[in-house]
């Protein structure tokens, strides 16, 4: 261990600071040596720290895991309600709000293959990061919605139903596994682009007054 990687841990940084650390060097580990390979161990040489010392701010990997996934969808979430509260059109949000989730999803979840075994283990562990995830993303196209419905753009439809039903007409998508599963055996990223394009033609088309 080098005297530059110890000084951090010497000098005792704040909880919070070791904590972001600690996921920071995870994920970089995730995306370049993959989930399953890394081990605690890992993570705590990359920070010259013991894994003693990582196991108490984080009881596991998984716990490690759980942290980056929420920090990722978190960011996500908040580019998605940049895009429902700007000043477009509803029509124009709602295309943006779902091209943003699609590529958003590709480039974390797909684009990185590395990541797609942490965001598998995510989803089976810590389901309840996702649902508010998939929560706060229907909200968002809610609040689009009754925008739209406001302004004339949208049929006077129910919102929270309506708002469930396009989350579920462009699940494929969004969903990572789906996405993994679709490019490459049934489509080219190209193709579900053009597909997703025709979906949301047939959505603002439905919704129209």
């Amino acid at each position: 261990m080098s005297a530059s990687t110890e000084a951090p841990a010497r000098r005792g940084l704040p909880a919070e600071e070791t904590r972001r650390r600690i996921e920071d060097t995870a994920e970089q580990l995730f995306r370049t040596m993959g989930y399953q390979k890394t081990a605690v161990a890992d993570i705590a040489r990359e920070l010259g720290m013991s894994p003693a010392n990582v196991y108490r701010f984080f009881p596991s990997k998984s716990a490690i895991n759980e942290a980056i996934a929420q920090r990722m969808l978190g960011g996500v979430e908040a580019e998605l309600w940049a895009i429902a509260r700007a000043d477009a059109p509803a029509p124009d949000r709602l295309a943006d709000l779902l091209r943003t989730l699609h590529r958003r999803h590709l480039a974390l979840f797909f684009a990185e293959r590395r990541l797609h075994d942490m965001v598998t283990a995510a989803m089976a562990e810590h389901w309840g990061v996702v649902e508010r995830f998939i929560h706060a993303v229907t909200t968002a196209i809610r609040h689009v919605l009754m925008d739209g419905m406001a302004a004339g753009d949208f049929a006077r439809l129910d919102p929270e139903a309506t708002a469930k039903s396009i989350k579920q007409a462009v699940l494929a998508f969004m969903h990572p596994v789906l996405i993994a599963e679709c490019v490459g055996r049934i489509s080219t990223e190209e193709e579900l682009a053009a597909d997703l394009e025709a979906m949301i033609t047939l959505l603002l088309r439905g919704l129209r007054p």
